[in-house]
């Protein structure tokens, strides 16, 4: 797990011709992104105008409803796929078999993870906060949010964790995952603040606060990231940072949620050495921040012998 050298991101291959990075651009990128909407809605022909209703604008109008309703069908809108996870998925998931946990220990995964200097401890409510930004478009989002789901399902509780599927046309495209958009989490141990700043069009979706934007432009940064302005950023406790993406994406490629799921129970399948071995990491940072509580969960193998590796990564900054 040092990070002495910096490694290339897990699944970064070159993108084909014409295709979105998963990773956002600049902050200027963006900024000409939101004027450019804005000059779009401004420069709105009168006729577009909601107050005018005539039988041409009102057949406008339905063309455009019928547009969207092929786009979603197609995959390409949110509303295809948010939709309530079905209970089997989430039991696999937030409770995988101990034997399983155990047996996968890391998954032969070094974790990605970055120590973050002591000045960068982050509490809310008295709790270690754990501060997840990512899109709902991006696959390498899509990927991290499996073990995530296992891992703070170990410390709380989720509710309303949607299904949702990444982008169509970005590498590794329809990648089955979660989404935190609209769900909620409550633990006795840590505090959760998830950020699902872009659907799955690459629109705006979730406004960061001011105190996750100065956490998100100050760590999403080298030495403590691969690049400036990545997706998915992962700041446990102000304690470790995830370095760049766990796994590879592709591992999911046309696997169903049922099916990635299904796989869970066999500790030998690749899919679940990603899965669990990334999660059981996770947890293992997330005990260096809480202490060692709750007990119940920091003391099950193989928590210790990771947190023991954990412990040796120095920090950055």
């Amino acid at each position: 797990m040092d990070q002495s050298t910096p490694r290339k991101p897990a699944g970064k291959r070159p993108l084909p011709a014409g295709k979105t990075p998963a990773r956002p651009l600049t902050k200027k990128q963006r900024r000409n992104q939101a004027a450019a909407r804005s000059v779009s809605l401004e420069s709105r022909r009168p006729w577009q105008s909601p107050t005018i209703v005539t039988f041409s604008s009102v057949a406008i109008v339905a063309v455009v409803l019928i547009v969207i309703v092929v786009i979603n069908a197609a995959g390409g809108g949110n509303a295809a796929v948010n939709k309530p996870v079905p209970q089997a998925i989430l039991t696999a998931v937030e409770n995988p078999s101990p034997s399983v946990v155990t047996t996968v220990g890391t998954g032969g995964y070094s974790g990605e993870m970055v120590r973050l200097p002591a000045s960068a401890k982050l509490v809310s409510n008295g709790k270690p906060m754990v501060v997840f930004v990512g899109a709902e478009y991006c696959p390498y989002c899509a990927a991290e949010r499996w073990s995530m789901v296992m891992w703070l399902s170990r410390f709380g509780t989720f509710k309303n964790l949607s299904e949702i599927l990444s982008s169509s046309t970005d590498v590794d495209p329809n990648t089955n995952s979660f989404s935190f958009y609209k769900s909620s989490y409550s633990s006795p141990y840590i505090t959760f603040s998830p950020n699902e700043i872009e659907d799955r069009n690459q629109q705006p979706l979730q406004s960061m606060s001011a105190q996750v934007t100065k956490i998100f432009t100050t760590y999403d940064t080298p030495p403590y990231a691969t690049a400036s302005g990545g997706f998915p950023f992962l700041d446990i406790g102000g304690v470790f940072n995830l370095y760049t993406t766990s796994y590879d994406p592709a591992i999911l490629q046309n696997l169903s949620w049922s099916q990635i799921a299904a796989k869970l129970s066999n500790a030998s399948d690749p899919v679940t050495k990603a899965i669990v071995g990334n999660a059981n990491i996770l947890t293992a940072a997330t005990c260096i921040a809480t202490g060692n509580q709750p007990s119940s969960v920091c003391s099950s193998n193989p928590i210790p012998v990771i947190e023991q590796a954990l412990a040796q990564i120095k920090p950055k900054g």
